[in-house]
């Protein structure tokens, strides 16, 4: 683990405020990551389940997290199971945490920290004395999940062996109070902001006519490392000319053209937390006019959706907005008919030709974290904005990035320090020359 512990009390209260929500008698078991194989003996990176990781602070593989507030001796109503350290585990792998370590990282009494092998009777043992059991999965609109996790093989376990309990979902209730940051869990995401704000200065002095793709991309990971994070927050995608307009473009092959654009967009995972970045510059340092139209109409519209961002909105009416923001900037542009505009579906927006992705989504332990869409806007939740416009036969995308926080007053910008206006940037491109 590169970076040092997280204070144990951001633990203690996202324990707390779950089992605030839990009703009597009710039991919550998480599991951690498995580490996936690739071929022959080898395996992928560990990154563990962000919602154990929530709750317990550990950063280790085959952990187990439950929560028993109802239970009648005490040292039973959280307890963590860790893998323990053999001379093999020792030689080949390093040791693991002993049970002192991972009671000072989670902030759970050492008495109610076990080794794995003592998981099986105590587990009985919750589940003859649970009314219903709380049992984890990976509930994302986006995603798709094929492989069956540690977390689906202990539902399926469950339901085998106790199949009259009353099983519910977790994740609804992570959802929730992930949703909204603590004062903790920002400190840790302004940490990861800041590393890919070395990043960003990092290629402006990088990028030139020439350079690939690749390239460009190697320069952020060898920031990341040097600064204590734990590498990318999600593959980057490093997109010169027009594969810019290929929204996950991350093949990151291509050779960096003289008078083209190259779309950046990147964060650093520090402590588990993601940043999330974009910004497009000029390869040779200078946008020309048609450019820097485009490029001042997206920033434009990035700030407009930043004043919408408050408590009570909802993210569908902040999206419809935004979307009436950029039909204006498409106008001008003329890339739009008023005509055209005044006879469209209105279930199919002109604009989406030029502009097909939401605006924002939830940041957090998860690039694309986890919340509840149909709920209002809070203080303490973490936004991105990211506006772009991307013009197919012109070979030009332009997007801008930034992370934001919900505070009461408004949208608070956490990555105002990072430059974005056209001006700056061309000026610390000429510096590197």
């Amino acid at each position: 683990m590169r970076y040092p512990p997280l204070p144990k009390e951001l633990f203690i209260e996202s324990r707390a405020r779950l089992s605030k929500k839990l009703p009597p008698k009710a039991a919550v078991f998480l599991h951690a990551n498995d580490i996936y194989p690739t071929n022959a003996d080898g395996t992928m990176n560990f990154v563990q389940n962000s919602d154990l990781f929530y709750l317990c602070g550990v950063d280790q593989e085959e952990t187990v997290l439950v929560l028993f507030p109802s239970a009648l001796d005490e040292k039973m109503r959280v307890m963590l199971f860790i893998r323990e350290t053999s001379e093999t585990i020792a030689i080949w792998e390093g040791e693991k945490l002993t049970k002192e370590q991972a009671s000072v990282r989670s902030g759970i009494p050492i008495t109610s920290v076990h080794w794995l092998s003592d998981f099986e009777p105590i587990y009985r043992h919750v589940m003859c004395q649970a009314r219903q059991a709380y049992l984890n999965s990976n509930e994302h609109a986006r995603a798709t999940v094929d492989i069956e996790t540690r977390d689906r093989r202990f539902i399926h376990r469950c339901q085998r062996e106790f199949p009259l309990h009353h099983y519910e979902r977790l994740a609804p209730l992570m959802h929730d109070l992930r949703s909204v940051k603590s004062a903790r869990e920002i400190t840790v995401l302004k940490k990861a902001i800041a590393i890919t704000e070395q990043g960003f200065h990092r290629l402006l002095h990088f990028v030139k006519p020439g350079v690939m793709e690749y390239e460009v991309e190697a320069e952020l990971i060898h920031e990341w490392i040097r600064n204590g994070a734990q590498g990318h927050a999600f593959s980057p995608i490093i997109a010169n000319g027009k594969n810019a307009c290929v929204l996950h473009y991350l093949d990151n092959k291509s050779r960096c053209l003289d008078g083209s654009l190259l779309l950046l967009d990147f964060g650093a995972r520090y402590a588990n937390y993601n940043a999330d970045l974009t910004r497009t510059i000029p390869v040779n340092g200078r946008y020309t006019t048609r450019q820097r139209a485009i490029y001042d109409a997206v920033l434009r519209v990035q700030r407009g959706a930043r004043k919408l961002l408050k408590p009570g909105v909802f993210l569908k009416s902040y999206q419809e907005k935004v979307g009436l923001i950029m039909q204006e900037e498409l106008l001008k542009l003329g890339l739009l008919k008023s005509d055209a505009v005044k006879k469209q579906d209105k279930t199919k927006p002109l604009y989406k030709k030029y502009f097909m992705h939401g605006t924002s989504h939830h940041l957090g332990l998860d690039v694309h974290d986890v919340g509840d869409i149909s709920r209002k806007l809070e203080p303490g939740m973490v936004f991105t904005i990211e506006p772009g416009i991307y013009i197919r036969e012109e070979g030009i995308g332009i997007r801008l990035e930034n992370d934001v926080l919900i505070t009461k007053s408004g949208a608070l910008d956490l990555m105002a320090s990072i430059p974005i206006e056209a001006e700056e940037i061309e000026a610390l491109m000429a510096k590197k020359k």
